[in-house]
């Protein structure tokens, strides 16, 4: 794993686009020569050899992307053929489901009640859905959207995997695009500073939205992929292909832990009320809880899963972890209280 540097920058900068890199969890993969290893993918799960905790439920085609809505009660599931966001109540039982103009990956609320943002990769679409009602507001972005976040003063940040770009979405119309990103992954926020994973050049980037500006650029590891901020105001990285969760403050940006975590970290959730990070490990079928409440992480709670548990959604109220099969489309629900 590479030492952890920063680099301040007062602007956006326009980063030359590498190779074309292979798609977080499931682009294709590209034919030319690299030096760079390119974007780390989530391993490719064996067979499940122990029962997966708590309940299994049955869903649908490559269950991939989940948040969950501690408003309304509802679970957002992204799954294809075709592609729909399915709501389901905290039983897994399918209350509504909602056409979408490409498939998704990557999940999350606006803001507690909603809306969910669905960046639907191959429609270049940010969908903002309602809840609970699923009305639908659509926004042409960039190329292939991955993740999106929104800051605190409302702005949406839309990372555009494809195209290397970030595009700034404002009332359902892009207000701004920064053109200083390899290939941006994950995003996550902290106020109004955004922290943006590029899964090309290995690095974990900060913006102040609202103004438009790159502030610092740090290197994320071996193959990040996903980040999610905790109740501390830092980001916490899953670097896929180092397997460990890097630990940054986010204002100065900066690594302030590595915690080893073998077994290709992938999908990220954070539980606010218990200050747990729930992690995916995708090569031995585990979801494993991080607690974030001391300066260093530490494993409180590990269960296994179903077969390729690329996603992870918690309901901070109960402390229920759901869990997303790519493989088979299951749901699982564990109550990791108890």
């Amino acid at each position: 794993m590479r030492p952890a540097t920063a680099r301040r920058r007062t602007a956006a900068l326009l980063l030359p686009l590498a190779l074309v890199l292979t798609a977080c969890s499931g682009g294709e993969d590209g034919d030319g020569p690299s030096e760079s290893p390119g974007a780390a993918e989530p391993a490719d799960s064996p067979e499940t050899t122990v029962d997966p905790a708590g309940t299994v439920v049955d869903l649908d085609p490559d269950a991939e992307g989940m948040v969950f809505d501690p408003v309304t009660g509802l679970l957002a599931v992204a799954v294809r053929d075709p592609n729909r966001l399915v709501l389901t109540d905290a039983q897994g039982v399918t209350q509504l489901e909602v056409p979408l103009p490409g498939h998704a990956r990557h999940l999350q609320l606006a803001a507690p009640g909603g809306p969910v943002l669905v960046p639907a990769e191959d429609s270049n679409t940010l969908v903002e859905v309602a809840l609970p009602g699923g009305e639908v507001t659509e926004t042409t972005v960039g190329d292939y959207p991955h993740d999106a976040a929104q800051v605190a003063s409302g702005q949406i940040l839309v990372g555009d995997e494809m195209g290397g770009t970030l595009s700034v979405v404002e009332d359902g119309e892009v207000t701004a695009t920064l053109d200083s990103q390899t290939q941006p992954g994950g995003v996550a926020t902290v106020a109004d500073i955004a922290g943006v994973v590029d899964v090309g050049a290995f690095t974990i980037t900060t913006y102040d939205v609202p103004a438009g500006e790159l502030q610092t650029v740090a290197d994320a590891g071996d193959g990040p992929t996903h980040v999610a901020a905790d109740g501390q105001g830092r980001f916490l990285v899953a670097d896929t292909r180092g397997d460990a969760v890097l630990v940054f403050g986010s204002d100065p940006l900066e690594l302030q832990s590595t915690y080893e975590l073998p077994g290709n970290p992938y999908g990220l959730a954070y539980d606010g009320t218990d200050q747990v990070l729930w992690v995916t490990l995708t090569a031995t079928n585990e979801v494993v809880g991080l607690s974030t409440a001391g300066a260093e992480l530490t494993e409180v709670a590990r269960f296994p899963t179903v077969r390729q548990p690329n996603t992870v959604a918690v309901d901070p109220s109960s402390g229920r972890v759901f869990v997303g099969s790519r493989e088979t489309g299951q749901l699982q629900l564990i109550d990791a209280r108890g």
